[in-house]
């Protein structure tokens, strides 16, 4: 049995699922099991792979979320923990056609996307200016007992201008960070406002020419501010 899986501030969140085994595959049969409001599904891994149909109520709080859960399918009495690997979706409705999930082994590692969350107050935005994400997600390398939920970025020693990139996240020792580590993760930027009154102060004082030429190039930088 796969032990719980902790995380900072307690248990990962679990997804419950029922499932109904499907006795029929193919196309023919999954355009059946639409047209009755369900889904059809596949869990993969392990020994066994097991086709079967789901509710879409019932796999929302996996699919539309930003989260990281775990599944606990449960199909003619035996249950699974498993994460949601695949889904397919109308390309007009926005429906979910068909979900693909892996089952979780004991000792298997398996590789998965998971959240970034800041952690701590970038001296650099006391000082006005502004904590930008550039990535939401990295993919980690873990078996299922050491699998988490998120990852914590500190951010406190963050001043105006600097980044920290992937190789600066520090996970505990069971756990692999496969996305490329010079990749960064979060930046504080300078505002706009800040910039342009660095410039006016500096016209002002007579030192146009490379300080303003070297302001324009660190706006030519800034990524797109997070929603």
């Amino acid at each position: 049995m796969l032990p719980k899986l902790e995380k900072e501030n307690g248990i990962m969140e679990i997804i419950t699922i029922n499932g109904q085994k499907r006795t029929e595959t193919g196309k023919k049969s999954s355009r059946s099991i639409r047209r009755e409001g369900m889904i059809p599904a596949v869990l993969y891994g392990g020994d066994e792979v097991v086709h079967f149909t789901v509710n879409p109520n019932s796999v929302r709080g996996l699919v539309y979320t930003p989260n990281f859960k775990l599944a606990e399918i449960e199909v003619d009495g035996t249950k699974h923990k498993a994460i949601l690997k695949d889904y397919q979706m109308h390309p007009v409705t926005d429906e979910i056609t068909h979900i693909d999930f892996l089952r979780l082994v004991d000792g298997v590692p398996i590789k998965v996307d998971v959240p970034i969350r800041f952690k701590g107050v970038a001296p650099g935005v006391k000082s006005g200016g502004k904590l930008q994400r550039n990535v939401r997600r990295v993919r980690i390398k873990t078996t299922p007992d050491y699998l988490v939920d998120e990852l914590l970025v500190d951010v406190s020693g963050l001043e105006m201008g600097q980044s920290i990139r992937v190789r600066d996240i520090d996970p505990n020792e069971n756990i692999e960070i496969m996305t490329n580590p010079s990749v960064p993760v979060g930046q504080v930027v300078v505002p706009r406002a800040m910039r342009s009154a660095a410039t006016a102060a500096a016209k002002a004082a007579g030192l146009e020419g490379p300080i303003a030429e070297e302001e324009e190039g660190e706006e030519g930088e800034e990524t797109p501010a997070e929603d």
